[in-house]
């Protein structure tokens, strides 16, 4: 069982149960989906670039992704749709629980000057949407072998149904907030 996943078993659910009053244990919020996507803009000029995001998804999330497509055209940034425009992987269950954690435990702490996330940037519904500017924060990353910085935009989807649970409740798993 991965560290998150029991550490959300033991100390969360308890702590979430006593603080928000719920009378039935289903009713604590938890983790559904994690999704994870690179948008690779330069696709349509450089086909390998979509293969080395690709790769570099791969390594981090130990899945592989699939190719996201452009839903309409754009002609200021020249897409069709039907173009390649990113690659993305969803993970649930114990993959989840164990991307979360190298997220929080060994990536996060890896960026320069980090004061910690950004409480505001819950959508209202529970979810939190966390933007990175490079790849090269997570230790499976290898300088040498990347060819560009890639930023990615990571979703941590909840069952919580307000900010404030899902703010609490990735707090007690350990996610590095700002001090308020």
């Amino acid at each position: 069982m991965p560290r998150l996943k029991e550490r959300y078993e033991k100390d969360v659910v308890p702590a979430l149960r006593k603080e928000f009053g719920y009378d039935n244990v289903m009713q604590v919020p938890k983790l559904h989906k994690v999704v994870v996507n690179i948008g690779v803009g330069e696709a349509r000029q450089n086909a390998k670039a979509l293969d080395a995001a690709a790769g570099d998804l791969t390594t981090i999330a130990g899945q592989k992704p699939v190719i996201t497509k452009a839903k309409r055209s754009i002609n200021q940034f020249k897409i069709r749709t039907g173009d390649s425009i990113g690659v993305m992987v969803t993970l649930r269950g114990s993959r989840m629980y164990e991307f979360l954690d190298r997220v929080m435990n060994a990536a996060l702490p890896r960026v320069r000057d980090f004061q910690g996330v950004s409480r505001t940037a819950f959508d209202g519904r529970g979810n939190y949407n966390l933007g990175l500017r490079e790849q090269l924060i997570f230790p499976e990353i290898e300088y040498d072998k990347i060819d560009k910085l890639r930023g990615m935009e990571i979703s941590i989807v909840t069952s919580a149904r307000t900010d404030e649970e899902g703010r609490r409740l990735l707090q007690l798993l350990g996610m590095p907030f700002k001090a308020a």
